[in-house]
């Protein structure tokens, strides 16, 4: 269980930390507090982990704690997709932006965000906003809010840091990656990241997903090209492991790109253009839950080629994968009605779409 480290969520982290859980797809009930101050919560365990296993995921980046924070959150949970677990991408409370970094504001978005926090996991990735380096207030230690109420099982995939870690869920293999931790070769990041993509069997779970903040394909002014130099260096393994999908944050709007690569780039060649690419992943920027900065509207013009669909709307996004093969994701606007799609795509898995086209050329 990956969770705010709140009152009403410490039972779990113990509960888990000690391993009394042993049972797949089973709702466990916890009790907070004493005497009339209890209260009573739960959650459901994720079932086993296995090839064909369904599972719903919500998608949700740069929420912050605003009105249209509250919208897409309730957006979220009245969605007739029900998510089981949100994959959230970065930027959480921007308690930085607040006065003399104001703290405070860290534990009154896990007050408002409670409501679903404490019946489901979030899985989180490290955003701008969670480094909270504050060297004029005395604050040296990046991270340091983020790191003491957000607690992550890095140690379980090998990684000697909550900033990067993998978790399986169901028939999905989630590697999670900080843009804000170096990840140049031969650093941590990039030799964990290295080994880890050769660890997965897509016979066992057969979808590849990628979480990242800052966007690798990003055509919005704002944050443009930031996400370059880790694009550069990882794009060449995505292509290679046939990730299916990476999803990122940080530009407050929605992205989704066309199956691209740009790897075939040498100094001699000059050939810098994205093609597309069977064997790359689809790139989703999500950064548009509801943050006090606003939505980002300016645009490059025109659209890029890689670009398939791009809007500045609050809202988030569904991932639901039905099968090996088959995951259906959709993007919903707050200003829509709950069940109302704005963008959708039918993704077929990569290294699935790969082995039967093998099969059939061989027959």
């Amino acid at each position: 269980m990956i969770m705010p480290l709140g009152s009403s969520i410490i039972a779990i982290l113990l509960i888990w930390r000690y391993r009394t859980i042993s049972l797949y797809d089973t709702r466990y009930y916890y009790e907070v507090g004493i005497g009339n101050a209890s209260r009573t919560f739960w959650f459901t365990t994720p079932p086993e982990v296995g090839l064909d296993v369904p599972y719903t995921f919500g998608l949700i980046g740069d929420l912050g704690q605003t009105f249209d924070s509250n919208a897409t959150l309730t957006h979220y949970e009245m969605n007739p997709i029900e998510g089981k677990t949100v994959l959230f991408m970065g930027d959480i409370s921007y308690a930085d932006t607040y006065p003399d970094n104001d703290n405070t504001r860290w534990d009154s978005w896990g007050r408002f965000a409670e409501r679903s926090t404490a019946y489901q996991p979030w899985i989180w990735t490290t955003g701008n906003h969670e480094i909270d380096f504050a060297p004029k207030l005395g604050e040296t230690e990046p991270f340091k809010p983020y790191t003491h109420r957000y607690q992550v099982p890095f140690e379980a995939s090998e990684s000697t840091s909550p900033f990067w870690y993998s978790i399986k869920r169901a028939s999905a293999y989630i590697i999670v990656l900080s843009s804000y931790s170096a990840y140049g070769k031969y650093t941590p990041q990039y030799e964990w990241l290295e080994k880890e993509l050769r660890k997965v069997d897509r016979t066992e779970t057969p979808w590849l997903i990628i979480m990242i903040h800052s966007p690798l394909y990003n055509s919005y002014m704002y944050h443009y090209m930031e996400g370059e130099p880790m694009r550069v260096l990882f794009e060449p393994w995505f292509v290679k492991f046939k990730v299916d999908v990476v999803f990122s944050g940080h530009v407050h709007a929605y992205e989704r790109s066309e199956r691209i690569s740009n790897i075939g780039y040498s100094i001699v060649n000059g050939d810098c253009s994205p093609v597309k690419d069977e064997s790359a992943p689809v790139y989703v920027t999500i950064g548009d839950g509801g943050n006090l900065e606003g939505l980002a509207f300016n645009m490059t013009e025109p659209q890029p080629m890689y670009s398939a669909f791009r809007e500045a709307s609050y809202g988030h996004a569904i991932f639901d994968i039905k099968n090996r093969t088959h995951a259906y994701h959709s993007w919903h606007r707050n200003q829509d009605g709950y069940a109302v799609t704005a963008d959708s795509v039918l993704f077929y898995n990569r290294y699935w779409y790969h082995h039967e086209q093998r099969l059939h050329a061989s027959s």
